[in-house]
């Protein structure tokens, strides 16, 4: 007897450890870091369906689900679907954005080989939040957005917006009143987000963020960052121990040695990757005024050869009024090299 593509797809989520919720129609994951293991994934996943009966129009019609999942290891996230194709995935822990795919299947961001999708520690890759601290300080590292669960505020086929509020654990750290939501808009042509922050207190505090950004790339010789870098000044993280504020000289930013560099004044940074043939604009229309760049070359476990972080920052301390909000807005925006 022919087994039904529903079931199909539900005994293909137990076999290879995913699962969908509320109904088991997901047959791709984009934990895979590199686009080239996402794409391995889904073929295997297509070809055991093809082999019990499931035709290619099925598995195609299946991987355009959107709504609310879970991963094989039990974390929840968003999948957003747009009728060009594009996709885009968004966890609940962390708020973190792992994918976004372009209508033609281009992946842009990344999340590392050595990252934990279990909840046991923040995820390393997305686009990662840094609040309300960036870097170390008075609290946490990055502060506590990237390892605490959002909630989900809205839904729809092609947009989330998630909220974080104050909760016992945050309180124990940072005794403030706020609450923050981030909202993921897939577009035809772009991903868009927008992070508010608001008071909603009497009493004035400050803050640092950051999307602590991991973008794919075929490899750091065939990548260039372009952007207003030239004769812009930034802290170099890498010499002594406090760093060293320089100037750049350059008109794009290549990289073939370890990075961490923070440019004051530049939100205008342009991915270009040779290999893929394809640029990424990260398009800083709101709140976010810096740029870092980071890679931690030679490390071989943390995948360095195929990634960049370039961040969405706002370096300098906001101080948040009573009543009052702050927001970032950014967007991802591919083209043809």
């Amino acid at each position: 007897m022919k087994l039904s593509f529903a079931l199909l797809l539900a005994t293909a989520s137990s076999a290879f450890g995913f699962v969908v919720r509320p109904v088991p129609t997901k047959v791709s994951s984009s934990t895979a870091l590199f686009d080239s293991r996402r794409r391995q994934k889904i073929a295997s996943r297509t070809k055991w369906l093809e082999s019990r009966g499931a035709t290619a129009s099925d598995v195609a019609e299946a991987s355009k689900k959107a709504g609310l999942m879970t991963n094989d290891e039990g974390l929840e996230y968003v999948k957003l679907v747009h009728d060009s194709g594009a996709t885009a995935e968004v966890y609940l822990y962390g708020g973190v954005v792992t994918s976004y795919c372009d209508a033609e299947g281009t992946e842009f961001i990344a999340v590392r080989p050595d990252a934990k999708m279990d909840g046991s520690k923040p995820i390393s890759g997305g686009l990662s939040h840094c609040w309300p601290q960036f870097g170390p300080g008075e609290i946490q590292q990055h502060g506590f957005a990237r390892n605490v669960n959002w909630s989900v505020e809205d839904m729809t086929d092609t947009s989330v917006k998630l909220q974080m509020a104050p909760s016992d654990y945050t309180k124990e750290m940072w005794d403030k009143d706020f609450l923050c939501t981030f909202k993921v808009e897939l577009e035809e042509d772009k991903l868009s987000t927008k992070m508010n922050v608001e008071n909603t207190g009497e009493e004035a505090w400050d803050f640092q963020a950051a999307l602590h950004s991991y973008f794919t790339v075929s490899d750091l010789d065939n990548l260039e960052v372009t952007g207003s870098f030239k004769g812009k000044e930034f802290l170099n993280k890498m010499v002594g121990d406090e760093g060293e504020m320089q100037t750049e000289d350059r008109d794009a930013i290549t990289i073939s040695e370890e990075y961490d560099r923070v440019y004051m004044g530049v939100n205008d940074p342009v991915l270009k990757d040779s290999g893929k043939g394809k640029s990424l604009a990260i398009l800083n229309t709101d709140g976010w005024e810096d740029t870092v760049i980071w890679n931690p070359y030679g490390n071989e476990g943390m995948g360095y050869n195929h990634f960049v972080c370039v961040e969405s920052v706002k370096y300098d301390p906001v101080t948040l009024e009573g009543g009052s909000s702050w927001d970032g807005d950014m967007s991802l925006k591919p083209d043809a090299l």
